[in-house]
């Protein structure tokens, strides 16, 4: 898994020489690229959203699109519609914004449900169903969605289901004093964008996605993995607890942040350090919830802090093989 994390480190410097003081994130939003999975991005405006995502499309040599979403987005704009041609008397099928590999849907819940639907099969199943007709989407294919927490005017909230799609949400936040007048300095006589280099191929990313699926987990971290995410289902606060897909993301993104550090192994504290940005958005509090006056985040802390972490050995932790 060294491979694996010098990948890992080489992409996140070159991105960092635009994103300043936020490594950590920096780290989970590559963890979800590596996890193929999808990434909400839930912030207020000017936070570098956008740069993030052309940054991250440089560091890979990809190909990048954005989708500014307004209420007046129809499917087609999103994922591309047939056009007659009169030459040959046939319709041609002019593919839409999302035959990408990085694909920004920026304020994506300024789209109405319709428009926002289009997305559903593009990012569960990787392909696009247009007119009885199926087009598969290249690898890798990633979903850099944003919205703004605090403008509700003229929006529509994502649906569950929609919700359940992404792997991780996050918040960059506001960068620190000393990382916002590092940002002025590195702005000040040119475009820092400019800067960041390729630093790993699309098909090499393809096949460190499939190296991290590799990595160990012990009986005992997958069990506790599981009840964590059971949590959800059986506490008395949530309307509705994460499903069977939050699983799976936990336990991908787990063996990916595993071999970012460049262990073949899966630790318990992976699993804690992940399950907030994956089980937040995927819950809905109930009467119960709403009113103990707690936010989701801490519902979901109080659910998960009664299931015990399993206490390893470190050798049973790394797999025995022939």
């Amino acid at each position: 898994m060294r491979e694996v994390q010098a990948a890992a480190n080489a992409v996140l410097g070159e991105v960092s020489k635009v994103i300043f003081g936020k490594r950590p994130k920096l780290e989970l939003i590559f963890c979800c690229l590596l996890a193929e999975g999808h990434l909400l991005l839930e912030d207020v405006p000017g936070t570098a959203k956008t740069l993030l995502a052309k940054a991250l499309a440089r560091t890979l040599g990809g190909n990048f699109r954005r989708l500014q979403c307004t209420p007046d987005l129809l499917p087609g704009d999103v994922t591309g519609s047939s056009v007659f041609n009169q030459k040959t008397g046939d319709f041609d099928f002019h593919p839409g914004p999302v035959f990408t590999q990085i694909l920004l849907a920026d304020e994506i819940n300024r789209a109405t449900p319709r428009a926002q639907a289009a997305l559903l099969e593009c990012m569960a199943e990787g392909q696009v169903s247009v007119e009885n007709r199926t087009y598969r989407l290249a690898r890798p294919f990633f979903v850099i969605a944003t919205q703004n927490p605090v403008d509700h005017e003229g929006t529509f909230a994502l649906p569950e289901a929609q919700l359940d799609r992404f792997l991780m949400r996050l918040s960059i936040g506001y960068p620190g004093l000393e990382a916002e007048l590092e940002m002025l300095a590195g702005s000040e006589r040119a475009d820092p964008l400019e800067s960041v280099q390729p630093v790993l191929s699309l098909e090499r990313l393809i096949e460190l996605q499939q190296k991290t699926r590799s990595v160990h987990v012990h009986d005992e971290v997958r069990k506790y993995l599981v009840q964590l995410v059971a949590a959800t289902r059986t506490s008395k606060d949530f309307a509705l607890g994460a499903g069977p897909r939050a699983t799976k993301g936990l336990f991908r993104a787990c063996q990916v942040a595993a071999a970012m550090s460049g262990r073949t192994f899966v630790l318990p504290e992976d699993v804690k350090r992940l399950f907030p940005s994956i089980l937040y958005h995927r819950v809905i509090l109930g009467p119960e919830g709403r009113l103990s006056r707690r936010t989701v985040g801490q519902a979901v802390d109080q659910a998960v802090g009664l299931v015990p972490a399993p206490v390893i050995d470190a050798a049973s932790v790394v797999p025995t093989g022939p």
